[in-house]
């Protein structure tokens, strides 16, 4: 077999597209400043907007509907800040922040929403990849991680407020949007001038939004030709070789409806920071869950909310693919973890 690094935690960031790359090089030579009127500004206004009618478009979207932001983060506390709506502790740190977690859990991951209204919910979850169904009429859902990788259509969905992000659909690091129903009354959290129709101040990210736009246009064409059924049937391989290996492993969320390129794995008791490290020294880029939260030291808040024992929940890990994942990478993944997992038993025996 190959041998070389293999990149498993798409859900964390996407590799840079090269169309997101030629947008954003295009972009640097590009003067002038979106407000300015004179001829260099309408040049940059005419590629930010360019580039907010290809999100617009990959998000089936308005174009006017679409706000700016360094990133789903920014574009969730827009959305959120002194709302005081209801949400899920399997949610994100950044939508967890700003809600009451009182909407109960299932163990299969599923949330329920009495009053959508007054609450929101994910579309898709970053760790286990389990897909939500959005009530219609909910506040604000958290799209980052569904955008891309499953149809997701804004102007149908009933959703009043979405975000996503640039990164996680081969786009640049810090730049991302919050999707917003008109009509729906946003309080700007960066005040000063008057930059995207007055909901957020500050001169544009040109380059990294030219390379958003890039990249969610190419994401939807991706979408569109059915590339991710191939990354899930990737992701299916692997959770059947490592079925078959007869050792006692957890596969959350098998059974529900979930992102087609995310497997999250669970052996109780065997920590999940010791796999990660044992998995990059092996080669492998994997996580014990959202990137935001590595480091913390703190076992998965969505595995709890679903049940999952303590050291269950401690020993999860997510491995997540893309459309340049190889079936090689897959299978030595599979082998040199489950060479790990024998040593821990062994030792743990």
């Amino acid at each position: 077999m190959a041998s070389g690094r293999a990149y498993l935690d798409w859900n964390a960031s996407a590799p840079l597209r090269p169309e997101a790359r030629a947008a954003m090089c295009a972009a640097m030579d590009v003067v002038g400043n979106p407000s300015s009127v004179h001829g260099e500004g309408r040049a940059a206004k005419a590629l930010l907007e360019r580039a907010r009618g290809q999100v617009a478009a990959a998000l089936g979207a308005e174009g006017a509907d679409v706000i700016f932001t360094s990133g789903a983060t920014e574009a969730a506390a827009l959305a959120l800040a002194g709302r005081g709506l209801l949400g899920a502790p399997v949610e994100h740190d950044a939508v967890r922040a700003w809600v009451d977690e009182a909407l109960p859990v299932a163990a299969d991951g599923a949330v329920a929403v009495t009053d959508p209204t007054r609450s929101v919910l994910q579309a898709a979850n970053s760790e286990t990849g389990i897909l939500q169904e959005l009530p219609e009429g909910l506040a604000f859902a958290d799209a980052t991680q569904a955008f891309g990788k499953v149809p997701f259509a804004f102007n149908w969905s009933g959703v009043q407020m979405a975000a996503v992000s640039a990164h996680k659909i081969g786009g640049p690091k810090g730049v991302g949007a919050l999707v917003a129903r008109r009509g729906t009354g946003i309080a700007a959290q960066i005040r000063g001038g008057g930059q995207e129709m007055g909901r957020r101040a500050g001169t544009e990210n040109l380059i990294g939004i030219a390379g958003f736009g890039a990249a969610a246009e190419a994401a939807a064409r991706e979408l569109a030709d059915g590339i991710w059924e191939d990354v899930r049937q990737k992701r299916d391989l692997l959770e059947e070789r490592l079925a078959s290996s007869g050792n006692t492993i957890i596969f959350v969320g098998k059974d529900a409806r979930r992102l087609p390129n995310t497997s999250c794995l669970a052996v109780a008791g065997w920590k999940n920071e010791t796999q990660v490290m044992q998995m990059d020294l092996a080669g492998f880029a994997i996580s014990a869950g959202s990137a935001c939260s590595s480091g913390k030291l703190r076992q998965s808040p969505v595995l709890t909310a679903m049940g999952h024992a303590r050291d269950v929940a401690g020993g999860a890990i997510r491995v997540s693919i893309g459309p340049a994942t190889t079936e090689d990478e897959i299978m030595r993944f599979a082998e040199a973890w489950e060479s790990a997992l024998r040593k821990h038993m062994a030792r743990a025996a």
